[in-house]
């Protein structure tokens, strides 16, 4: 073991968080507390710090597209993604916001929300065969829809059709059946994970919920930042 001396001063975040030149990579950005809870009063938002809402922002900055479930959409109030000063000039050559793409099974999303209506960057909505035609209709009105899978949701071949369309730089801000999902299908390249100082104890989501993995992966720690008493990891395939 070694103790992790913390450097003096301030860090570039977008040298520490700058994806890899080349190929495909889907980051996911999560937070979660001491004991292992992701959400407090059912939300993400309660668990972080400024700091932390500073990264969230940043990071889909830095992103091609920001993938998240519809289930977080509703839980969170997803609205469009706004630009914000935190860029300062890191989308330079491309779209001025990046668009969200929204995992939906049923399609039970309310397509005159801002989320669509207000897109800077038109919604992408990834859906299956099966879904309701009627719902597919006013999905289409409203969005991109990429259809990948029967039943559930084909996430290789949803990232490979983003990945078509010039979205490379993928983040994923979950939910953590999402997130699960991703991680069963080995698709995880990066996992950003903030840790709060809270212990909350009860039931909780933890960030990945999904069945048993049968071969575990195993990261590589990347990179450790602290703010106060958060710390903000940064662990790779």
């Amino acid at each position: 073991m070694r103790i992790l001396s913390p450097e003096a001063g301030e860090v570039d975040l977008v040298e520490r968080y700058a994806y890899p030149s080349d190929g495909v990579w889907l980051r996911a950005n999560m937070v979660a507390s001491l004991d292992g809870a992701a959400q407090r009063d059912e939300r993400s938002g309660g668990l972080g710090n400024a700091a932390d809402r500073h990264l969230f922002l940043l990071l889909r900055g830095l992103a091609d597209v920001v993938i998240v479930g519809a289930n977080t959409v509703r839980a969170e109030g997803y609205g469009p993604v706004l630009p914000t000063d935190a860029w300062d000039g890191i989308r330079d050559g491309r779209a001025p916001v990046p668009p969200l793409a929204v995992v939906s099974r049923t399609l039970d999303l309310d397509f005159d929300a801002p989320l669509f209506t207000e897109a800077r960057a038109r919604t992408i909505v990834l859906a299956t065969a099966t879904a309701d035609p009627a719902r597919l209709e006013a999905a289409r009105e409203r969005a991109d829809v990429i259809i990948a899978g029967e039943d559930s949701l084909d996430f290789p071949a949803a990232v490979a059709e983003l990945a078509a369309r010039g979205h490379r730089r993928l983040l994923c801000e979950g939910g953590p059946g999402v997130l699960a999902q991703v991680v069963a299908d080995g698709l995880l390249d990066e996992l950003c994970l903030t840790l709060s100082p809270q212990l909350l104890a009860g039931h909780p989501t933890r960030i990945l919920n999904g069945p048993p993995l049968p071969v575990p992966p195993e990261l590589t720690l990347a990179q450790v930042l602290r703010d106060d008493d958060f710390l903000f990891l940064r662990y790779t395939r």
